[in-house]
Formats: C-alpha cells, sequence, structure tokens
C-alpha cells in the first residue's frame, strides 16, 4: 500500500514536471510568435524567449527532482539507487545553476546589486538594465 501511494505520487510529480516544461515551452512559443509578428525587435524577442523557455525547464526539473528523491528515500533506499539519484541531482543541480545564470545573469549565490548600482546605471542611460528590462 505505501510503495503503491510513493509510485503514484512520483508519477504525478514526473507527469507535472513534464507538463510544465511542455506547456511552458508551448505557451513561450505562442507569445513569441505573437509578439514577432507586432514587430517586436528580434534580438530582445530571442533574449525573452531564451529567458522564458529556461524558466519553464528550470520549474520542471524542481518537480523531477522531487521525484527522484522521493522514490530513492521511501521505496529502494540502497548504495546503488542513492549514488544514482546523487548523480542525477548534480547533473539536474548544474542544469539549474546554469539556467538561473541564464535567467538573471549571475549565479544564484551572486548578490543583486544595490538600487544605488542601478540608478547609476540608469544615469549613464541604462534605463532598461536598472528596471531589469533585458529585453
Amino acid at each position: 500500500m505505501f510503495e503503491t501511494i510513493i509510485h503514484w505520487t512520483t508519477a504525478g510529480l514526473e507527469l507535472a514536471g513534464i507538463f510544465v516544461m511542455a506547456v511552458g515551452t508551448l505557451l513561450a512559443s505562442l507569445v513569441a510568435l505573437a509578439r514577432a509578428t507586432r514587430g517586436m525587435a528580434s534580438s530582445h524577442l530571442y533574449e525573452w524567449y531564451r529567458q522564458t523557455l529556461a524558466r519553464a525547464i528550470l520549474l520542471g526539473l524542481e518537480f523531477l527532482v522531487a521525484a527522484d528523491i522521493i522514490n530513492t528515500v521511501a521505496v529502494d533506499p540502497s548504495f546503488s539507487s542513492v549514488g544514482v539519484l546523487g548523480l542525477i541531482v548534480l547533473v539536474r543541480t548544474f542544469l539549474s545553476f546554469t539556467l538561473e545564470l541564464e535567467i538573471t545573469g549571475r549565479w544564484p549565490w551572486q548578490v543583486r546589486p544595490e538600487p544605488a548600482a542601478a540608478a547609476a546605471a540608469t544615469d549613464s542611460g541604462g534605463q532598461a538594465e536598472a528596471r531589469g528590462d533585458r529585453f
């Protein structure tokens, strides 16, 4: 009974991860297509599209990692399954970090720029950067 609940839970989380990535990709593609037809600059559109896809993938990966952790800890806590889980989490963590860098332009452990630095960027003509608009 317990293993059945765990299997259904992990299957649900895996489906949620796949769903988030698929729907995120579809919605981002549709919005990008709509923006392209309205004449949005291609460089800005490309940057927005990449960041939006990265967000969808990042969120989907979080669901998949949660499913792997629950399945390994609750169903098969052997040394080999924990080792495989460790490798999976390592690869997905690396992907998460690189996607975070893609989305925000900095590593997750880096501090956000101070508001004074944003004001200085505005004074030097970087108004879009100060608002956080990278597209």
